[in-house]
């Protein structure tokens, strides 16, 4: 009796935390529509190591979809889905194809009515970087150029932040 207690307790607080995580969500999409700028933190690794989760921040603005363009960092909606923060890798007519820093799959086309917003700042530990800085869009630039071989870097430098862990000076 004790355990069919705890069961629905667990399923009533994962359907509150369910609701919860929507809600924001809709709200983001419902501020940019009205012209305001949202700032909040991103989950998940996929646009690591822009921004690092609990710890980053990114601010978020309108857009005109037919403003946007390679290496923008855009906040979308997919298709019955969620909303996501992943960056252009190519534009293509209307059709938008993104992918997340973290990641080598490019997800597309996606359409212009799917854009809700566009990176304008990221938050880091109470510091604001524009994403109009021009060694911001270098840095994301050869970032997007990088992509082929980006697991490789992820590697290595995993490797390497595990050797420098363990007290070794090098790779």
């Amino acid at each position: 009796m004790h355990e069919q207690h705890n069961q629905l307790k667990r399923k009533q607080e994962e359907k509150s935390n369910q609701s919860r995580s929507t809600e924001p969500k809709q709200d983001i999409e419902e501020l940019l529509a009205h012209g305001n700028a949202v700032q909040f933190m991103p989950q998940g690794y996929s646009m690591y190591p822009l921004f690092v989760p609990g710890r980053d921040e990114a601010v978020v603005a309108p857009v005109d979809p037919g403003r946007l363009k390679r290496g923008d960092v855009t906040l979308y909606r997919r298709d019955g889905g969620i909303l996501v923060l992943h960056r252009i890798w190519r534009k293509k007519g209307n059709e938008f194809y993104l992918v997340g820093d973290n990641q080598k799959e490019i997800e597309g086309p996606l359409r212009e009515d799917q854009m809700k917003g566009i990176l304008v700042q990221i938050v880091r530990k109470g510091r604001r970087f524009s994403t109009a800085n021009v060694l911001y869009r270098f840095l994301a630039g050869i970032w997007l150029w990088l992509r082929p071989i980006r697991p490789i870097l992820s590697c290595v430098l995993a490797c390497c932040k595990r050797l420098l862990g363990k007290g070794r000076s090098n790779c």
